[in-house]
């Protein structure tokens, strides 16, 4: 992800904000703005999205050094419905976003306005240039979401990069240097609506880390990282924990070159599409159905036999039931991977003003910004975890399954992804959060034999760092950044997946 999400850049206003220059009042034309849209209502959904076109505010400044400068792009201060997250989308899903774009929103029933706050306008989290949802047609491009919390107001504002003149020393020489903004841009907001009576699962986790106590900060070595995140693993240091580590018990051939993915599963049923057959059981109970309990180290042992002898235990998962997914907003048919041969470790940069009570509704607003702003049939992630270390299904298709997810553009066959709820660019995440991408990690890699501190080879779909078709050699456990040119999973959060594979790989016996 590009840019350093959810800094405030202002500081809080409660008086009443001075208007920007609207189309009405002199602003010039408006090429880039698009018909109101608004989507479409139904009683039976939770949650609603509204969605803004937006206007010219000012005229540009012009220079010498500097040509087609264009105007900055926003919706002016309004009161709206009431919503949680919001985001910026465009018609062109192969187009960049070249600008800064900032929100403010109203705390609802209030007149608190929050400082300004900046939206990440990546593209990196997405499907695949040949997946099944570009084909559509519906597919838009996007700004990450950012949950700003219960509001009723709301302004934003896009400036564009400044163009140098084509003769200019420093005028761009390709696709992701500065252009023109993309057409249709809209400002949407989402509402996550109400959890599903009786279906949410209790997120029974340590309260929020608000202390500087509760989080993992940056280590000198492996020793200090591992103490903070092993909970009771011996002090073992064998391994390169930061290169291309081996196997600390025994030689690990390379993977060869994925071959590509199988067709879609038949369609399933509806309890098949939320979970696999290793969750549901129509002779259990509710409960049962909206979280996967954690496994006994006695139980993963139990299991370790042949090419399994390092399954490491599965960790909780809070099923998409236990999250309140609506499952009629994604499309039924599934996707699936032939295998799993790494994760790529994002964070979601929606930002960290969330409680951890909060995620399931973080979860749905994103789930929806996926699907009914930008396009996609489902989720992005295959998994989510918040900072109280929670873990909840993403995709559809089944935790156990490699489900084909949208996650990291260009290697989304053959991997894995887990978004960590909020923005780690600056700050350090949780202890708890790494600790759970560590168990979860250790259990889904486990399950197609892959080696958490190892490496392996992924052929490239096609992305900003790797062109189509090249084979390129990852640490199992990957960040976004290492597949596309992004700043995800934040400059704080990658320096922890060292930590995490060391204990990914100490969980299956390693």
């Amino acid at each position: 992800m590009r840019a350093t999400l959810a800094s405030a850049v202002g500081v809080a206003c409660t008086a009443a904000l001075a208007l920007p220059l609207t189309p009405g009042q002199g602003a010039i034309a408006a090429p880039h703005t698009a018909a109101p849209h608004t989507a479409p209502a139904s009683a039976a959904l939770p949650g609603s999205t509204q969605s803004l076109p937006l206007s010219p505010l000012a005229r540009p400044v012009a220079s010498p050094d500097r040509a087609n400068v264009e105007p900055e792009y926003g919706v002016a201060a309004r009161k709206v419905r009431p919503f949680s997250l919001v985001g910026v989308v465009w018609d062109d899903a192969r187009a960049d976003l070249h600008g800064q774009v900032q929100v403010r929103a109203r705390a609802a029933g209030t007149d608190r306005w929050s400082g300004w706050q900046d939206v990440e306008t990546h593209g990196d989290d997405a499907p695949d240039l040949d997946a099944d949802d570009r084909r559509s047609g519906r597919v838009r491009g996007a700004t990450a979401p950012l949950w700003v919390g219960d509001s009723d107001g709301v302004q934003l504002r896009i400036r564009p990069h400044a163009r140098p003149a084509p003769d200019h020393p420093h005028a761009p020489t390709d696709r992701h240097a500065a252009g023109p903004l993309p057409s249709g841009l809209r400002l949407e907001l989402v509402h996550p609506g109400d959890p599903q009576p009786a279906t949410t699962a209790t997120t029974a986790s340590p309260a929020d880390p608000a202390d500087p106590a509760t989080k993992v900060g940056p280590a000198d070595g492996p020793a200090a990282q591992s103490g903070d995140l092993d909970g009771g693993l011996d002090g073992d240091q064998d391994g390169d924990l930061y290169g291309d580590a081996a196997d600390p018990t025994e030689p690990q051939a390379p993977d060869q070159p994925d071959q590509p993915d199988q067709p879609d599963q038949p369609d399933q049923s509806e309890a098949e599409a939320t979970t696999d057959n290793l969750v549901l059981d129509q002779t259990r109970s509710a409960a049962a159905d909206l979280v996967l309990p954690a496994e006994t180290a006695e139980q993963a042992e139990a299991q370790r036999e042949g090419k399994r002898r390092y399954l490491a235990p599965r960790p909780r998962i809070i099923l998409r039931k236990g999250w309140s997914a609506d499952e009629r907003l994604r499309e039924r048919r599934l996707g699936y991977t032939r295998t799993v041969k790494a994760a790529f470790v994002h964070h979601s940069a929606t930002g960290n003003n969330y409680r951890c009570a909060q995620a399931p509704s973080v979860i749905r607003s994103i789930y929806r910004y996926h699907v009914k702003s930008s396009g996609w049939r489902d989720l992005g992630y295959n998994f989510l975890v918040d900072k109280c270390g929670n873990i909840y299904e993403g995709r559809a298709g089944g935790p156990g399954k490699p489900v084909l997810g949208a996650h990291t553009l260009g290697f989304n066959s053959s991997s894995t992804g887990i978004a960590v709820l909020g923005t780690y660019s600056r700050s350090t995440p949780p202890r708890a959060a790494v600790r759970a991408v560590a168990k979860l990690t250790a259990w889904k890699l486990g399950l197609h034999g892959r080696n958490p501190a190892g490496s392996t080879y992924l052929v490239s779909g096609g992305s900003n760092k790797y062109r189509k078709g090249v084979t390129v050699r990852l640490k199992v456990i990957s960040g976004h950044r290492d597949g596309f040119t992004t700043d995800c999973p934040g400059t704080q959060l990658y320096r922890q997946l060292g930590a995490a594979r060391y204990v990914a790989a100490k969980l299956q016996g390693r």
